[in-house]
């Protein structure tokens, strides 16, 4: 028999052996001798009171063993002679269509602008060190995506795009570990998520898939509304059945590639700001409402933040406990930060992008002479304001966060972790009114949700640009383009997803897609 619960556990119950299968024994009324094993299946933190509670669920088994198999089996085919599928970039949306792909029974032929897990870490180096960015490989660039460098965060909300726990399962058996299936909040790190993105690519070579690097898309060759052919830098064609663009968010060379042969797309509401650095004791002191260091059972601590200003809403993004902040410019003259964390989350930083709403259609009248194409035009100035206030290199402006919200230009700041290092700049007359002004609201509406939140201890470094694609490359019910036939937009770059897992579950989407259209 099996029997599914919910166990609540405090701190000192955590610390002690057997205490799932002990306050099993108890809810049941049954002897702990007969509780064979227990399986947990999600497991929570609940900080909202001053003691600390682990929630979880688990599936007690009751004079039976757990079943050795698993709930999900990845049966891979040789597609090493099958009919082709032509897949642009190799992030999770690229990955994940490809290993659908070849579980169909059809060869995926990929092809990335950048270059591989380990070659693409002198690139990052090159952009920390030496503030030069290679516009093919760098912390968006590459395989793997954005997610390989910037943090392996595996919430998502898309819980009815598909099947969520197929794609955890997968990743697990790509070699995540199987915390990924239980935790609330899963999370890999940049540290290990390299490994796994290798062993998918192992995987797809070794069933007959084709992954070509340093390959960039530079044309399509439609005809009659068809695509017929897609042609490469080095001025290869290749002739193509069906293509599943997956692109991501950043690849705005794409973007005017379609406006200028005339192809159908959208401007898109997305959301810029800011990074906000706490010392991460800061963070765990207010959530765990604790006075020095965390008990060393709870990890660093996270928040979700968000404050409506305006009509606009002003939020927390890509949340990094015990994290870093990365230079995520994917060109010259453009400073662009991100947030990643390693699994241990052990960091003495805790990072977080703060954002404002902008409604494409509404905030930015003044770049509607770019068409579709206004919101990318209107990050790519932004970015631009952003580095020449850092001084011209991949330095980022900063302000202290009090500094910043109460107008005044900080005459230090904080230790950062922030490699490239920081400028103080006057963040709240350089940022536009329709930003700044809401996130100097936000951050003084956040100081009183969490009391120590606003504090001169942190920085705020700009810009956070790259929240979603402010351009959506439209597709019919099948997924196809509506205008270009064999065109799949797939994953962020499309529009359609916001992280990797929503993104990965495209990504097959858009495989099974493609394939029946064959």
């Amino acid at each position: 028999m099996v029997k599914e619960l919910q166990l609540r556990v405090n701190l000192i119950e955590e610390k002690k052996e057997d205490i799932l299968k002990k306050k099993a024994s108890k809810k049941l009324g049954i002897s702990f001798a007969d509780i064979t094993a227990i399986k947990v299946l999600r497991k929570s933190i609940d900080a909202r009171k001053k003691d600390v509670v682990f929630n979880y669920k688990v599936a007690v088994y009751i004079n039976e063993p757990i079943p050795d198999t698993p709930d999900y089996i990845f049966e891979y085919k040789d597609v090493s002679n099958a009919k082709e599928i032509h897949i642009v970039g190799f992030g999770p949306a690229g990955m994940y269509a490809a290993l659908r792909c070849i579980e169909l029974g059809y060869k995926p032929i990929v092809l990335e602008r950048g270059k591989n897990v380990q070659d693409r870490r002198r690139d990052l180096r090159a952009i920390n060190q030496f503030h030069d960015v290679n516009e093919d490989s760098n912390y968006c660039f590459g395989e793997g995506g954005a997610g390989t460098y910037s943090d392996g965060k595996l919430y998502t909300r898309s819980l009815k795009r598909g099947d969520v726990r197929r794609i955890f399962e997968n990743l697990v058996y790509h070699g995540a570990t199987e915390q990924i299936l239980i935790d609330a909040h899963p999370h890999i790190g940049t540290n290990k998520l390299p490994k796994i993105i290798q062993n998918i690519r192992e995987n797809i070579l070794k069933y007959g898939g084709e992954i070509h690097f340093d390959t960039r898309v530079t044309d399509f060759v439609i005809k009659n509304n068809k695509l017929q052919a897609i042609q490469l830098q080095n001025g290869t064609e290749m002739t193509v059945n069906s293509v599943i663009l997956a692109t991501g968010h950043s690849a705005r060379d794409i973007y005017e590639l379609l406006h200028r042969k005339d192809i159908l797309l959208k401007a898109k509401s997305f959301a810029m700001g800011v990074r906000v650095e706490h010392p991460q004791q800061i963070i765990d002191q207010i959530q765990y409402s604790c006075s020095g260091e965390r008990d060393e059972l709870l990890p660093a601590a996270a928040y979700s933040l968000v404050h409506q200003v305006g009509n606009r809403g002003v939020y927390s993004f890509c949340m990094c406990p015990g994290g870093f902040i990365v230079p995520a410019a994917t060109a010259n003259g453009e400073v662009v930060v991100n947030g990643m964390s390693p699994s241990r989350r052990n960091n003495k930083f805790a990072n977080s992008g703060i954002v404002v709403e902008i409604n494409v259609d509404k905030d930015i009248p003044k770049y509607e002479k770019h068409g579709v194409l206004k919101g990318l035009q209107y990050q790519k100035d932004l970015e631009k304001l952003a580095f020449n206030a850092g001084g011209r290199s991949q330095v980022a402006p900063a302000q202290r966060l009090t500094d910043f919200v109460e107008g005044r230009l900080s005459l230090s700041l904080n230790e950062t972790s922030y490699q490239p290092g920081l400028n103080s700049s006057p963040m709240h007359s350089l940022l536009p009114k329709l930003i700044g002004s809401r996130l100097r609201k936000g951050f003084a509406a956040f100081g009183k949700k969490m009391h120590g939140y606003y504090t001169a201890e942190a920085n705020i470094i700009g810009v956070e640009s790259r929240t979603s694609s402010p351009v959506n490359i439209p597709r019919k019910e099948n997924l196809e383009h509506p205008q270009i036939e064999g065109l799949f937009p797939c994953g962020e770059g499309g529009g359609y997803a916001g992280g990797i897992i929503s993104a990965a579950m495209d990504g097959e989407r858009c495989a099974e897609a493609a394939i029946a259209k064959l």
